[in-house]
């Protein structure tokens, strides 16, 4: 059995199905790690559920899983549509036929001061109750970080590593699929040397930030820290990585797979 993992696949299907097929993922003895962010971005999330349904894996929860996940929950999404939320909803609009119609209106909550701001928020034909059970369980189960027991951490962003990985997930759970100062500091680092966590972590995989940013679309390394998150987005490549040997495989580049599309995707991720 072989451990893979891979960065964040934002609803690119056809990319999901090469780095399966490039890596030789073995379904019935490999296992699969995601890195979160499933959803938003090109309009196949359905299917990459559905791809990674039939595989053994453990699957960890990326801001945009969280937002569709609130919509699951409260039937509104807000203002997060706007940030490649549109591929998700077209997707789900596709595959359960409860036809196109989407609305935005302006609510009004309090900010952390009390003081009443107005938000956008969209409400479309589609509701919670169509999402297919397997679905939303899928949802519903992912984890905010895994500890593999060799000294091994994955999660989706980042987090606190002045704090245990469980004093972060109980002051604010939501940094594991927030944090960027991890990703930073791990950049800092001198060529060759570990950045410390309480937890003295061997390794760290990590998503959300694409290394698009530094105009590379392969995984990059620093700290001992893998990011790969390479854009799959947008306009780079998905990547699966062997954990054990690091030789890592990728799709081709999304706007060609998708190259009728591309010029409309290009919601903010």
């Amino acid at each position: 059995m072989r451990t893979f993992v891979i960065g964040d696949i934002h609803g690119a299907h056809k990319a999901l199905v090469q780095c399966l097929e490039r890596s030789g993922f073995d379904r019935e003895n490999d296992l699969l790690i995601t890195l979160g962010d499933v959803c938003d971005g090109w309009p196949y999330v359905f299917e990459c559920v559905e791809e990674l349904l039939k595989l053994r894996r453990i699957d960890l929860m990326g801001n945009h899983d969280y937002w569709f996940l609130q919509w699951l929950e409260t039937t509104v999404h807000m203002d997060y549509w706007i940030q490649g939320g549109g591929g998700t909803l077209h997707s789900y609009l596709g595959n359960c036929g409860v036809g196109k119609y989407m609305q935005s209106y302006k609510i009004y909550r309090a900010d952390l001061n009390g003081l009443m701001q107005a938000y956008i928020a969209y409400k479309t034909d589609l509701l919670p109750s169509d999402i297919p059970e397997h679905h939303v369980s899928f949802f519903k189960k992912m984890a905010y970080y895994y500890e593999d027991g060799r000294g091994r951490l994955f999660v989706h962003a980042g987090f606190d590593r002045m704090k245990s990985i469980e004093d972060n997930r109980c002051d604010d759970a939501t940094i594991f699929w927030w944090d960027r100062k991890l990703w930073d500091k791990a950049l800092s680092c001198k060529s060759g040397v570990k950045l410390s966590t309480i937890d003295c972590f061997e390794e760290i995989f990590i998503g959300h930030t694409a290394t698009t940013k530094w105009n590379e679309n392969v995984p990059m390394h620093a700290g001992g820290v893998w990011n790969l998150d390479t854009g799959a987005g947008r306009n780079g490549k998905l990547t699966i990585m062997d954990v054990d040997t690091k030789e890592f495989w990728q799709s081709d580049l999304v706007q060609t797979l998708y190259a009728d599309q591309a010029k409309s995707s290009s919601e903010k991720i």
